[in-house]
């Protein structure tokens, strides 16, 4: 079963790492320091891949999918509450294409 365990501080990172994890979810990312926080992680945890949701949006994400420890984002922009109750599931396709475009 896929599993993408969170963390935020780097004691949290470097006890995931020891589990054999090296894809973790990042959450709140803004709240948590953001791009700049997980910027700082890289090196000294080089080959874990993370994973950022909580404030990613359109405006920041390019910020986080620059950085070599980032895999991949998560935002509820792609699928606003919204848009989800009115059913306009064409709308919630067009915005999950333009995030899939989306290049680090």
């Amino acid at each position: 079963m896929p599993l993408l365990p969170g963390a935020v501080t780097a004691s949290e990172v470097m006890a995931l790492r020891e589990e054999g994890y090296s894809v973790l979810k990042f959450f709140p990312a803004e709240q948590a320091g953001g791009a700049a926080y997980l910027k700082a992680l890289s090196s000294p945890l080089a080959g874990i891949q993370f994973c950022p949701t909580g404030g990613i949006s359109t405006k920041n994400a390019m910020d986080y999918l620059s950085l070599p420890n980032v895999v991949c984002v998560g935002g509820s922009w792609v699928a606003p509450k919204e848009m989800v109750a009115a059913g306009d599931w064409s709308g919630i396709t067009e915005l999950a294409a333009a995030a899939a475009g989306l290049k680090g």
